[in-house]
């Protein structure tokens, strides 16, 4: 098992990432959704014993991403902040420092049905906020995962998963990419978000993510 998983999607490969993200080596971009920045802060606004840290946990994983991977552009789909309650001093101020040590990234931020209701980020953050779909190359980047007529979509919300079973009633529920032959759907990139689970319907290629590894599911329909 790797750390990416290589695939040709629409004419251009793509890297499946472990991190729950994709890489995009032709236009060195880095792919993520749903980061529900502000999301614990917002529970805890709301009363709720939830742990601390998921913010700065999700800028760690993405400074290790841009480490690892050449990027130029980071590109959001969709749910950078959670809520109006995830605007918190403090989550400013984690992202203000993030942006700073990335100030030469264009980051580009696909609105969600989180960030119309949140609110685009402060300004000073300085990424390019859009509607969906972000046309780039043949893919249509998008926060709902809705066929687009000319290209292959690229989507979030759902934050898919698939559930193995084994023996008795072992069950494992892993989160996953979901590549299909018009639209495709990445992991939510969050540390602290649900998941949704779906079926290996025909047609669909299932990449489970675990472990710091990333591997294609085994067609049981064979």
């Amino acid at each position: 098992m790797n750390a990416y998983q290589p695939i040709e999607l629409a004419g251009s490969t793509l890297w499946l990432l472990a991190e729950k993200a994709i890489y995009w080596p032709e236009q060195q971009a880095l792919l993520v959704a749903d980061i529900h920045f502000g999301k614990a802060a917002a529970y805890r606004r709301l009363g709720q014993p939830v742990p601390h840290g998921t913010t700065d946990a999700n800028l760690r994983q993405l400074d290790d991403l841009l480490a690892r991977y050449p990027s130029r552009q980071l590109i959001v789909l969709g749910d950078f902040l959670h809520a109006p309650e995830s605007h918190t001093p403090a989550t400013h101020r984690r992202l203000a420092e993030w942006r700073a040590r990335h100030a030469p990234l264009d980051v580009i931020l696909v609105r969600g049905n989180h960030d119309r209701r949140a609110g685009d980020p402060p300004a000073e953050l300085n990424l390019r906020v859009v509607n969906e779909p972000l046309l780039l190359g043949p893919f249509a980047l998008q926060h709902e995962p809705t066929p687009h007529p000319t290209h292959h979509v690229l989507a979030g919300h759902l934050h898919p998963a698939f559930q193995l079973h084994g023996r008795g009633r072992q069950r494992l529920r892993l989160p996953c990419f979901c590549i299909g032959e018009r639209l495709s759907l990445l992991p939510a990139f969050g540390t602290f978000t649900g998941t949704m689970t779906i079926g290996a319907d025909r047609g669909r290629r299932i990449y489970l993510v675990g472990d710091g590894a990333v591997w294609p599911l085994a067609d049981a329909r064979s």
